[in-house]
């Protein structure tokens, strides 16, 4: 049975940028549900006992019943990507990162202002619903991507990009405090980034 992921902050640890009602609502009604309807919809199909989500993932084109996968890719994807940027957030966060992942950013971007410009511009021009996303490969190259609904780049590439930061730009994530001023919610949100857990999530993806 798969678990959201224990915050390690309070619900009002990231006011001003988070609102502590925004963050009630987003972890104990939006994430709860989809943790609960995944591991409802892996009922039905055992086959999957046992398996990882990121196997999870990757299993979902052998997955007949169209209906059922899709169950599987929406409360997947929100129990994972959730789990990821709750995880990545820290009232002691913001600033930059540094050691490997810095040295990475400035050679596939140039800078982390250059970075920081294009994860923002990603989720800000995300139509609808949806995320934006910094993702490593096994080499240690980064990428930045966004993707509808609750989609990752896990699902997107079968593996080959995993996200290792993601701001959800889902109305629920911001609408109650910032209304319809998104870029506001992204600006925030870099202000408690754990570039700290970033960097460890960086480490795992690309075995360094």
């Amino acid at each position: 049975m798969f678990k959201q992921v224990d915050l390690k902050y309070d619900f009002n640890a990231l006011e001003p940028h988070i609102d502590e009602l925004t963050m009630v609502t987003h972890y104990t009604k939006h994430h709860a549900t989809y943790t609960n309807n995944l591991n409802a919809a892996l009922e039905k199909s055992p086959e999957l006992a046992g398996k990882s989500i990121e196997e999870i993932f990757l299993s979902l084109s052998d997955i007949a019943d169209e209906a059922q996968k899709n169950a599987l890719r929406n409360n997947g994807g929100g129990f994972y990507n959730h789990n990821l940027y709750f995880s990545s957030l820290s009232p002691k966060g913001g600033g930059e990162p540094d050691g490997e992942l810095a040295e990475q950013i400035r050679k596939d971007f140039g800078s982390f202002d250059a970075l920081k410009e294009k994860l923002s511009q990603a989720a800000a021009a995300r139509f609808g619903s949806g995320w934006a996303w910094l993702s490593a490969d096994k080499n240690g190259a980064l990428q930045v991507s966004s993707s509808p609904n609750q989609d990752n780049p896990i699902m997107e590439t079968k593996g080959e990009w995993i996200p290792i930061l993601g701001i959800d730009v889902w109305e629920h994530a911001y609408y109650l405090k910032y209304k319809n001023l998104r870029v506001d919610y992204i600006k925030s949100f870099f202000e408690i980034v754990d570039w700290k857990e970033v960097a460890s999530n960086y480490k795992k993806t690309s075995n360094r």
